[in-house]
């Protein structure tokens, strides 16, 4: 279990090493294109549910903290599904993974 770590807030988000990586792709591609927007991430039940929004720019340090030392194969099209998400009005939201299609392997 990984954690997403954003700004000096002591607020840390745990979101699985698969789904993390694919997150800090899409979140890393945004940012480098200087283009900001909300991230809204659910809260599981066993943290009392509900849901946390933030707004992400270029200028606040994000952290991603991987759990394993392997990084996944990551999945093209739910990278691209990510993406649109984060340029909606709604913001990045987790949305589930498609079919792979074809993989790759980021360093």
């Amino acid at each position: 279990m990984g954690k997403l770590i954003y700004g000096t807030s002591l607020r840390e988000f745990d979101i699985d090493d698969r789904t993390l990586a694919h997150l800090r792709v899409a979140i890393i591609t945004k940012l480098r294109r200087s283009e900001s927007f909300a991230f809204t991430w659910e809260h599981g039940v066993e943290r009392g549910s509900g849901r946390t929004t933030m707004w992400l720019q270029e200028s606040i340090p994000v952290q991603f903290v991987f759990s394993g030392n392997r990084p996944p194969a990551l999945n093209r099209l739910w990278i691209e599904d990510l993406i649109a998400s984060a340029s909606s009005t709604g913001g990045l939201q987790h949305v589930p993974e498609p079919a792979e299609s074809e993989s790759f392997q980021i360093d």
